[in-house]
């Protein structure tokens, strides 16, 4: 079956179908990982966009009911240089194609990703259209400008969870009770925390902060998610009102949202950080780790040496903030995603450093 990715631009990729069928729209965006594409199809962050990876095979070690970051793919569309269809890895329980068949992803391969990647980094992230099937280019390009685009829409909604549960899975006493906020949490995320002996109650993202105090918690953790910070306005306020009642630890729309409650701004990137090998600098250290990241906006530093936070973390690629903490208070955060999956390990000692706010608080 034909495949076709359209922009709103105009420009046009035809290929092969190996998804769903159909057609859906959103933003199209480039990933850079080389492998993890089961963990990258189910994260959160992604609602509201098309992915395409920039590594030319994928689909060769198939996928497993393990590598997941959420219940279920969270893409709205997939594009590939080369599909493969008979994968080979003693993990796997079947291929891409059938899970993304099941899943109602549309999915195209034989397209130029490289091309694509090139033409998004040099006109930015734009609306998009991926259809499989007979279509007409003009009409998917036209649906592409019909797409409302990120900015200003609240996805968090669409991605947290109902209702609040207890994280269950990791092993080991519990030391620290810790309220984790869902604006689209990875599923890793709660391990890392679990390992470190945190008891994780994860709350939706429309909690109250009263509520989220109410079982008096050792800590506050702010996860990762999808679309425009700005747009949720609502969750910035209760934010706020958290900001100096217990240790806050921040990841990716966690960070963002810690941005605006200390009077900062965000502002949308021309195409975004995504992949398992963006560098950032620690300021304090001068070291360069090597990190996973999914986000297309990013806080702006301007306004927060006046909020007392200092930045702590820096791209290296074009200078964007990647941290910060403030001064007095036990509140940190990240811009990118320490838990990884898919992607490095350099910054996992971060839920650490989180663990330690918490100790020296009890013993306060």
């Amino acid at each position: 079956m034909r495949g076709f990715l359209a922009l709103e631009d105009g420009t046009l990729f035809e290929g092969e179908s190996f998804g769903a069928g159909g057609k859906k729209a959103g933003e199209i965006v480039f990933n850079t990982s080389m492998a993890g594409y089961q963990e990258i199809l189910t994260d959160p962050s992604y609602r509201g966009q098309i992915v395409s990876m920039t590594y030319p095979l994928i689909g060769n070690y198939g996928v497993n009911p393990e590598d997941v970051e959420s219940s279920r793919p969270r893409v709205e569309g997939f594009a590939v240089r080369e599909y493969c269809d008979y994968p080979d890895n003693w993990r796997s329980r079947g291929t891409l194609a059938d899970y993304l068949r099941e899943s109602g992803v549309v999915a195209i391969s034989e397209i130029d990703t490289r091309a694509l990647t090139k033409h998004i980094r040099t006109a930015g992230a734009m609306r998009a259209v991926i259809a499989a099937g007979d279509c007409s280019p003009e009409e998917l390009v036209r649906e592409a400008r019909e797409f409302p685009g990120l900015v200003g829409r609240d996805l968090v909604r669409e991605v947290t969870c109902a209702s609040a549960y207890r994280w269950e899975g990791e092993a080991g006493p519990k030391r620290f009770k810790v309220v984790a906020y869902d604006f689209g949490m990875k599923y890793n995320i709660a391990r890392m925390l679990s390992r470190r002996g945190c008891d994780v109650r994860v709350v939706p993202a429309a909690t109250s902060a009263r509520e989220a105090l109410s079982g008096d918690p050792d800590g506050v953790f702010l996860s990762n998610g999808p679309g425009d910070p700005a747009g949720v306005p609502h969750i910035v306020e209760e934010m706020r009102k958290l900001l100096d009642k217990k240790p806050i630890f921040g990841i990716c729309f966690g960070h963002q949202i810690l941005g605006l409650a200390f009077g900062a701004r965000t502002f949308k990137l021309k195409f975004g950080h995504r992949g398992a090998n963006q560098p950032v600098k620690d300021l304090a250290t001068g070291k360069v780790q090597i990190t996973a990241q999914n986000h297309g906006f990013c806080v702006d530093a301007g306004a927060l040496g006046g909020a007392g936070v200092e930045l702590t973390h820096v791209n290296l690629n074009d200078g964007t903030l990647e941290g910060m903490r403030h001064r007095e208070l036990p509140i940190f955060s990240v811009q990118y995603h320490p838990e990884a999956s898919p992607g490095p390990h350099d910054a996992g000692y971060l839920f650490g450093s989180f663990v330690e706010l918490m100790q020296g608080r009890k013993k306060r």
